[in-house]
């Protein structure tokens, strides 16, 4: 049994209500601070934690939010759909046209292109239906460089702004060959050409150049 040495070690005093003190006694239970009873004294070098109220920096947020704006602002005109200007002759009278100002492009499947200037006849028979490279400097884009530099050698009115391209496509000729024949118009700053059908004639003379290749809309043989 211990002894009481002081009467400070009475949980409570004679002479004040016994409400205080418990009142007292259940805080420091509830609280697990021991410092607030009674006769309890602070010890030295010890110091009651503070509490720091818990704050969030939204800055870096702020400049994630405009990376992501110029991102989309961005991929969004990239990705934005282009359309070709394609001019197609309209339905009628056929256009007199000078036989030194035309040069026509045939196109056939697997990348088989051919040219001539002038009439169709008149080619056929001199022999000067020529095959062509549709893409790169030695093909197509060569040969029209050479008739542009023919017609400014005559020293006509119009030059090589009277040269017109006639575009003839053939069954099963592929969408991508026609963009780039397109695309050596604009290259070459062609300022007339027009995409026409091609007679009956020049349809028998490519099927005899390559007869075992199948085309769209062509019976076999």
């Amino acid at each position: 049994m211990t002894p009481i040495s002081s009467p400070d070690d009475f949980l409570w005093k004679a002479g004040t209500p016994v409400s205080d003190y418990k009142t007292t006694l259940m805080d420091a239970m509830n609280t697990g601070d021991r410092d607030c009873l009674p006769g309890r004294r602070n010890r030295a070098g010890v110091r009651r934690p503070l509490k720091q109220q818990l704050r969030i920096d939204m800055t870096p947020m702020v400049d994630l939010g405009f990376l992501l704006i110029s991102f989309f602002v961005i991929t969004t005109e990239l990705s934005k759909p282009t359309a070709m200007d394609l001019v197609m002759p309209k339905e009628g009278k056929p256009m007199p046209l000078g036989d030194s100002n035309a040069f026509t492009l045939l196109l056939d499947v697997q990348d088989r292109a051919w040219y001539y200037t002038g009439e169709w006849n008149k080619a056929l028979e001199e022999g000067a239906v020529l095959p062509v490279r549709i893409s790169g400097k030695q093909g197509l884009r060569e040969q029209i460089i050479r008739r542009q530099q023919w017609l400014d050698a005559r020293h006509t009115e119009e030059g090589r702004s009277g040269l017109m391209l006639l575009i003839k496509a053939g069954p099963g000729t592929s969408y991508k060959n026609l963009v780039d024949v397109l695309d050596e118009m604009n290259i070459n700053q062609v300022k007339k050409y027009a995409v026409v059908k091609m007679t009956p004639e020049e349809k028998a003379w490519i099927q005899k150049q390559a007869p075992f290749i199948n085309r769209p809309g062509v019976p076999e043989k």
